[in-house]
């Protein structure tokens, strides 16, 4: 995509690339696609037949939101034409949410067309069929299914919905032994097929590239934990085998093709925009995370950082069987206010502060992760990047400009500092007073907190006048009154800690 200075500009430009490609989207789905239940994130090519197999092998063609029409245009009337039923996500923002991996699953992820062959047979063909009319489309990989070639992948499963009922009453998918009886799709196993089906595509997958062996900083660390897995990359646990001594680590993945955006970024390209962003931060002094190590791997991007010991605030707060007592909380929102200070002395906006990036170490320190969102605060990013609770009013009404980046990242402060206080996420239209829910918050105080949360960017105080008041406030010795409100025993949610 073009490259624009000004970052209206590049706003207008992905904000008509979106609007053509799903004119585009539903134009083939009115065409190839013509049954829409309403309950459904699906379109089908035609009804169900009450004679077609209730399972047996599936193909999943894969694609990225920026090439999903030109797949769907180059396979319907091959599959049309063959009576082949098969089906499509309703629109491009519901492929947004399948790639993802956080709305249906991470094994969702890629499965964007899904053909049920009629026959096993008929499977073999059709694979090798649309893996020679999708060519080399750029695609993420589909987890857990056995890859054909392309963006074609496979797996033994359900065509209509089955379920089998667990002894502790859950439910789940489910497929039919040779005996007939109902057992688990494990749509999660490392193997596409159950144990008493053969694989039928092995001698006809053609051949490809033979794999890269790993580099000398790959083979150099052992992941033993997976934290996180969704379409753009997973973050994991490991072990950094380099030096006399082995230590822990962490290990950023970034996929390629995974969660392609409007803007033509992927997984790949965040995570090293993210090491460019880290490397910044610890020449300027801020407490980010170490960075021990990157490199490529299958044409995903690997950040190595340090394994920071510790919780992050969501959880802390998440467990709290009481509010933060008062002093502790502005303890907080001074490490945090410092943080800020020195990152936008750095020149960056860090745009995903909450309190699932702030980790808690032992020893009461605040360490800031992830910034994969991050952007120049001369040079804002104009798509959104956030978390709902945490992000200011400009920014959800789409109006970004350099002036207010920076003051993003203070509203986002002054909702850390609200919840620390409160309990609560403050409303995005009107937050609550301070006082109205908790009474023995100094004057002071209240009044920073919301001179933080104000609708208009210019009247924020910047970072370091929040540093100056806080400390204000510790050192005053009226800091913590007695209760006159709501008593400071009640509760954080977990999901006032997320802002859900």
């Amino acid at each position: 995509m073009k490259t624009f200075k000004d970052p209206s500009r590049k706003l207008a430009a992905c904000a008509d690339r979106a609007r053509r490609l799903e004119e585009r989207w539903q134009a083939l789905c009115d065409r190839h696609l013509p049954l829409a239940p309403e309950d459904s994130v699906w379109r089908y090519h035609h009804a169900a037949n009450p004679e077609a197999p209730t399972q047996g092998w599936k193909l999943h063609l894969s694609a990225t939101l920026l090439n999903a029409c030109d797949v769907l245009e180059r396979v319907a009337p091959f599959l049309a034409a063959r009576s082949i039923p098969y089906k499509a996500p309703r629109s491009l923002q519901e492929l947004i949410k399948i790639n993802s991996g956080l709305y249906y699953g991470y094994s969702q992820v890629g499965k964007i067309i899904t053909v049920y062959p009629p026959t096993t047979e008929e499977a073999v063909r059709l694979a090798r069929e649309l893996r020679r009319l999708t060519g080399r489309v750029s695609a993420p990989a589909v987890p857990f299914d056995r890859r054909f070639g392309g963006n074609v992948y496979y797996r033994f499963g359900a065509f209509a919905h089955m379920e089998v009922e667990h002894a502790d009453g859950r439910r789940a998918p489910a497929i039919r032994d040779p005996d007939g009886r109902l057992v688990p799709d494990a749509r999660y196993a490392e193997d596409a097929r159950p144990e008493w089906v053969s694989d039928p595509f092995t001698a006809a997958r053609p051949r490809g590239p033979r794999p890269r062996a790993a580099g000398p900083d790959a083979s150099s660390f052992r992941v033993f934990r997976a934290l996180v897995q969704r379409g753009k990359g997973g973050v994991y646990q490991a072990v950094d085998l380099r030096g006399d001594a082995p230590r822990l680590c962490l290990l950023k993945e970034g996929r390629r093709d995974g969660e392609l955006g409007w803007d033509g970024r992927d997984g790949a390209r965040r995570v090293r925009h993210e090491e460019r962003v880290i490397s910044s931060l610890l020449a300027a002094g801020v407490d980010a995370p170490r960075i021990y190590s990157s490199f490529y791997l299958s044409g995903n991007y690997y950040l190595v950082t340090e394994f920071i010991e510790g919780e992050s605030l969501h959880s802390l707060l998440a467990r709290r069987e009481r509010r933060m007592p008062v002093p502790v909380a502005l303890r907080y929102g001074l490490r945090l206010s410092e943080i800020f200070r020195g990152l936008h002395a750095a020149g960056w906006v860090w745009r995903d502060c909450k309190p699932a990036n702030i980790l808690v170490t032992p020893e009461g320190r605040l360490r800031p992760i992830d910034f994969e969102g991050a952007c120049p605060a001369r040079r804002p990013d104009p798509l959104y990047w956030g978390t709902p609770g945490f992000t200011p009013p400009e920014w959800r009404e789409r109006d970004f400009s350099p002036r207010a980046s920076t003051s993003g990242d203070v509203y986002a402060l002054g909702s850390v500092l609200y919840l620390l206080l409160t309990g609560r996420v403050p409303e995005a239209s009107e937050p609550a007073p301070v006082e109205s829910l908790r009474g023995d918050v100094p004057a002071a105080v209240r009044a920073l907190v919301t001179r933080l949360l104000d609708r208009d960017p210019d009247s924020r105080p910047r970072a370091e006048e929040v540093v100056r008041e806080l400390e204000a406030a510790l050192s005053s010795p009226d800091r913590v009154r007695p209760a006159v409100g709501r008593s400071s025993r009640e509760p954080v949610s977990a999901a006032a800690a997320t802002g859900g």
